[in-house]
């Protein structure tokens, strides 16, 4: 959690540096990306992932000026989902991953969307909100491999096995 909050730190920073306005729109969604990668590589019980998701979500709440607790419910349900969709799935190859980061930065766009109006909190106009996680989604699915790599390598260097490291790095 920590990494991927340094990760939402360091992408919001140097994004907003980038040249041209189109580009600093579609900054990619490392929240959602991590908690859709702590859904996957959940073992049996999903609630320490989505513990760690809220989590995430809170600590971007604060640093992304969001409502407080949006971010938090968004990314929890993320990882739900995300662990919901893995067990009908299998995310491997940069294709698959990157197609998988496009529907996971989509699902957490539209639960975004959901929770807002549902809450009542006030929000841009329709074609604004899409044309903004049109620009995210695709943002996300161009990142999410080299997230996901960076996830991997940090679970391998962890791993207490040999054949929990091979795990790690083979992919998800």
């Amino acid at each position: 959690v920590l990494v991927a909050y340094l990760l939402c730190v360091i992408v919001a920073t140097v994004w907003l540096r980038l040249p041209t306005s189109f580009i600093r729109e579609s900054v990619p969604d490392v929240g959602a990306l991590t908690a859709a990668y702590l859904g996957l590589t959940a073992r049996g019980n999903v609630a320490g992932s989505v513990g760690s998701s809220v989590v995430l979500g809170y600590l971007i709440d604060l640093i992304s000026g969001t409502p407080p607790g949006l971010a938090a419910v968004v990314l929890g349900l993320t990882c739900v989902i995300a662990r919901a969709a893995q067990q009908r799935i299998l995310v491997r190859g940069t294709a698959m991953t990157m197609g998988f980061s496009a529907f996971v930065a989509l699902i957490s766009g539209v639960v975004s969307i959901v929770t807002r109006m549902v809450f009542g909190v006030p929000r841009p106009g329709v074609m604004i909100d899409l044309q903004h996680l049109a620009l995210v989604t695709l943002a996300t699915a161009i990142t999410g491999s080299l997230v996901w790599k960076i996830f991997r390598r940090i679970d391998a260097a962890f791993a207490r096995t040999h054949r929990e490291r091979d795990a790690a790095l083979e992919g998800l």
